[in-house]
């Protein structure tokens, strides 16, 4: 009777202590969440999830700029977190020991473009649960105003590559008088702190081709160093930009991202390079003269080979990842909350209508997610059948410093005072020297 007596003792307390392991207490699923902002959704979500589902959720949210400081803690605990999120290539790197292979889970099977999750190998370590995009945003009653027109192009399905852009584009600068626009584009913002959409929206596309024709891996030390090898690329949609604008050379030094909104807004132009993001301040330019239907979304085409094929540049710097050295069934709970909040009506209405996200998934319909029209233009290009979307491989850029050097080269070149050459010898030396080598 003492022998079997202390052998339940003993089987209880092994019980209790694998029970407060790996983020699981009890029937659990233990989130340590990275955004302050939406921890009130998310005391909610976990009601209702537990009231469906019997699990419970409990919700840590790390205090803002502490996160990864948070999550090192909370992982060297008995009791830690058994869903957390990476920012990336980078943060698979830092917290690769602890990311299970999420490639079995339901999640990642409802994942509408695959090339957007962290890989590496056969394995899959981060899903992304929420998008943004960019692109080519384009005035569609001007275009089809210029098909009309045109005796080159019928419509945007003849428009698939740089070459192709490039014939439109200037055939429409021509044509600018009958087509009642100022300029095909919109002015290339160049003044200090409004160049981002050139020296790291548009410069991640030469950088995301370079890195993967040439098999670099975003998680090691292979993007300490560039070759910039589509430089010359990047300079020609640069001048196609520039050269094809509302504004004139001399004076895009003093432009902001606003002033090229609003004469997007106000029908002084076709076409303007921005994300999703963009559609508040379209929407919210007074005067604004284009109708919702009206506003679409085209790939950033530069002339690489094989872009025909090119989907928007679409990412995000939040990924799931969950705990690989929690146990199988605290793993499972984690794997099932997921799914839930992205395939239940319940879920999705909480991550459309609360969270505010654009969902990366198949398993939202069309009424299920934002209702604006570049939002739904991200989800259309993400389920384009044989559309490869382009990574945001700009979070793997040095820092701010080398951004801005960049973007001051760039506005040195539109001024003249810079050759094209120079801009891209600046552009690798800098890489390399403000990546630490």
């Amino acid at each position: 009777m003492k022998a079997m007596l202390a052998f339940a003792i003993t089987s209880i307390m092994i019980m209790s202590l694998a029970g407060c392991s790996g983020g699981k207490s009890g029937n659990s699923v233990y989130y340590l969440n990275f955004k302050p902002e939406i921890a009130e959704i998310y005391d909610k979500i976990a009601v209702d999830y537990e009231n469906e589902t019997g699990v419970k959720l409990r919700v840590v949210t790390a205090a803002s700029g502490t996160y990864e400081q948070t999550l090192k803690s909370e992982l060297a605990k008995s009791d830690s977190p058994t869903l957390f999120q990476i920012n990336g290539p980078r943060g698979y790197a830092s917290w690769s020991e602890y990311c299970k292979d999420l490639k079995g889970t339901q999640l990642y099977n409802a994942l509408s473009d695959k090339t957007l999750a962290v890989s590496r190998g056969y394995g899959v370590y981060g899903i992304p649960y929420v998008v943004e995009g960019y692109g080519i945003i384009y005035n569609n009653s001007i275009m089809n105003k210029y098909f009309a027109i045109s005796d080159k192009f019928s419509s945007m399905d003849d428009i698939k590559s740089f070459e192709s852009l490039k014939s439109a584009v200037e055939d429409m600068t021509l044509k600018k008088a009958e087509l009642g626009i100022d300029g095909v584009f919109a002015s290339t913002s160049l003044a200090p702190g409004e160049d981002w959409r050139w020296q790291t929206h548009l410069a991640n596309v030469p950088i995301y081709y370079e890195f993967k024709n040439n098999g670099i891996d975003l998680s090691g030390d292979g993007t300490k160093e560039i070759k910039f090898q589509y430089g010359k690329q990047f300079g020609a949609i640069f001048d196609l930009y520039v050269n094809n604008s509302v504004t004139e050379k001399g004076l895009l030094g003093s432009k902001s991202v606003d002033d090229s909104m609003a004469e997007f807004a106000l029908g002084k132009c076709a076409m303007v390079q921005n994300g999703n993001w963009a559609w508040s301040q379209i929407s919210g330019v007074q005067g604004n003269v284009i109708k919702e239907e009206d506003i679409k979304f085209m790939p950033i085409y530069i002339g690489v080979q094989g872009e025909e094929s090119q989907g928007l540049c679409i990412g995000t710097e939040n990924f799931f990842a969950i705990n690989a050295k929690a146990s199988e069934e605290s793993q499972k709970l984690a794997e099932d909350f997921i799914y839930w909040l992205y395939s239940s009506p319940t879920g999705k209405n909480y991550v459309t209508n609360d969270l505010g996200f654009i969902a990366p998934f198949n398993t939202f319909s069309d009424s299920e997610r934002p209702e604006d029209p570049l939002a739904k233009e991200i989800a259309r290009w993400m389920a384009e059948p044989g559309a490869a979307s382009v990574a945001w491989n700009f979070t793997v850029f040095p820092n701010q410093n080398f951004k801005d050097k960049f973007g001051g080269a760039l506005l040195e070149y539109v001024q003249g005072s810079k050759a094209w050459t120079d801009v891209e010898q600046l552009v690798v030396e800098q890489w390399k020297i403000e990546s630490g080598e």
